[in-house]
């Protein structure tokens, strides 16, 4: 059991489910407990959610530790950690609750479990407010791989709002270290293309709208490249319910990898979602960062484990990787710092984020001493995947 107990504001800075997620993995991570007081206090739910109750619940499972205060509505929550061993593990969010979300809470954890471990995570897989499935396959994960981070996702069944139903499995392999990124060349755009889809009763003609959209505003901007972005239909036994949206993706001469993405909603026009998506993508080209503002903060955690610095060139900090650095300093003795980039294809925008990782081999369990952690007199774990 954990010797020292860490207290996170949950209503700081971003105020939401963020701050469960990063917390909840590092403090895994790292063998200590921590105290989440004010839960989502920023959003106009306040507490937690189904789909963050999974999360922490599917935490606690895999560290054999124990959760206080989780149930939903909770605005005060404590997990207390063990040793992270491999195995397999099922969440379900019983609701929309993005699966996605359960991914990003319980991946960094099993990276440094005790062998390999297979993650069934059910619920919504193209969820508002959350990165679609498609993203996480198509921009999370070669991004992350960079880190030496490797993972299977197996798209068994795609759910949508409201009853959810969607699957996925996750199977990875424990590593030893996480190898630094240096990412600060981006390139040119080389090649544009999406995927717009529609599932259950609605008309195959929202796909082809969608697209059409998207590729008439996209191309107001860029003229000269080749843009693919297909309509689809999605199969009715890999499908749960009813949806719509669309996914945009960029890809950069130097391997960079950028996404937007829309989903449909009662009483919007088709049109309308297509040209929301294109205007996002667009924003998170013109820059010149080599990630975009959704990929952002999911580095912040990587970044802080890695072994050695790491520096990512990006647009505009988002709110989400200033909480997301936040939680990592105090959590860890990681050490970030923000620059603007100065050089002749950057702008206002564009800045350098730099972090000095811990090097989970040469990890040691801080004690919390005037508000923050310290790593004096605790003796290396054993159980870091070394």
């Amino acid at each position: 059991m954990a010797a020292t107990t860490f207290e996170m504001d949950g209503s700081i800075m971003e105020g939401g489910g963020q701050i469960l997620r990063v917390s909840a993995a590092l403090s895994c991570i790292q063998g200590a407990s921590i105290k989440i007081n004010n839960v989502r206090a920023g959003r106009s739910t306040p507490g937690l959610r189904p789909q963050h109750l999974s999360g922490l619940e599917l935490v606690r499972d895999l560290c054999a530790g124990q959760l206080e205060g989780g149930e939903v509505g909770s605005t005060e929550v404590t997990l207390t950690t063990g040793k992270i061993k491999g195995g397999d593990y099922t969440a379900d969010t019983k609701t929309a609750g993005s699966v996605v979300l359960l991914m990003q809470v319980s991946l960094p954890c099993v990276l440094f479990a005790d062998s390999p471990s297979v993650l069934c995570l059910k619920g919504g897989t193209n969820a508002e407010m959350a990165p679609q499935i498609d993203y996480t396959l198509t921009v999370f994960k070669p991004m992350v791989e960079r880190f030496g981070v490797h993972f299977d996702c197996d798209l068994k069944m795609r759910g949508y709002y409201p009853k959810g139903g969607g699957e996925i499995i996750v199977k990875t392999n424990p590593v030893k270290q996480l190898t630094p990124v240096t990412l600060t060349e981006r390139g040119t755009i080389t090649k544009i293309y999406g995927r717009a889809f529609v599932a259950g009763v609605l008309p195959h003609k929202l796909a082809k709208d969608m697209s059409a959209a998207a590729v008439r505003y996209i191309r107001k901007e860029i003229k000269d490249l080749y843009i693919n972005i297909q309509a689809v239909r999605e199969k009715k036994d890999e499908s749960f319910g009813n949806g719509n949206g669309i996914i945009l993706i960029a890809e950069s001469s130097t391997g960079c990898v950028f996404a937007a993405s829309a989903l449909g909603k009662k009483g919007v026009y088709a049109d309308k979602v297509g040209c929301e998506a294109a205007e996002m993508l667009l924003r998170n080209t013109r820059h010149n960062g080599c990630v975009d503002e959704y990929m952002q903060d999911q580095m912040i955690i990587f970044m802080a484990l890695a072994n050695g610095t790491s520096r990512i060139r990006t647009g505009p900090l988002t709110l989400h990787t200033q909480t997301a650095i936040h939680i990592a300093e105090q959590l860890t003795k990681a050490k970030f710092t923000v620059t603007k980039a100065e050089d002749q294809d950057s702008n206002e925008d564009t800045h350098i984020i730099e972090c000095q990782g811990i090097g989970m081999t040469n990890f040691v369990i801080p004690t919390l001493q005037g508000g923050g952690w310290e790593g004096e007199g605790r003796n290396k774990r054993s159980d870091m995947g070394e």
